[in-house]
């Protein structure tokens, strides 16, 4: 499981023109699943970014929490975080999992991220999306876990 975390002071996610997902502050999740990934690695990732502290204290220290400073989590499918561009012009997605892999386990990780009481926004699982964000910092984080 790859993901690309953007601490956000807004993020939105429209599909056809229409707002499927909307976050003011918070962290905005670009997910990306490999074939070997588990729902136990969903779980350890949610509660790897539900403890993250991110935020500024009042000395400016990245040192709260996203519970603690009233964010929200905006999370984006997105199976090119698996594409391998060593060889040639265009990317190779094997590595990324197919659907009947992914929406299970996409589903399996949003609903661990809210039994973690956050609040949890998304996009549209193998939809054609236009995300939006103010990346806050900017703060870009790469997590990664396999399976």
């Amino acid at each position: 499981m790859r993901i690309v975390l953007q601490r956000v002071s807004r993020a939105s996610v429209t599909i056809e023109g229409r707002t499927a997902g909307s976050i003011e502050r918070g962290f905005c999740l670009l997910v990306g699943f490999t074939h070997t990934d588990t729902p136990a690695v969903c779980d350890w990732m949610a509660e790897k970014i539900a403890g993250l502290r991110l935020f500024s204290d009042a000395q400016g220290k990245m040192n709260v929490g996203l519970d603690e400073a009233g964010g929200a989590v905006l999370v984006v499918s997105q199976f090119t975080l698996y594409g391998d561009t060593t060889k040639g012009r265009r990317p190779s997605f094997i590595d990324a999992a197919r659907p009947d892999v992914a929406v299970p386990l996409y589903e399996h990780f949003l609903q661990a991220l809210r039994s973690r009481g956050l609040q949890v926004e998304t996009g549209e699982f193998g939809a054609m999306m236009d995300v939006a964000l103010v990346n806050d910092g900017p703060v870009t984080l790469i997590l990664e876990r396999g399976g």
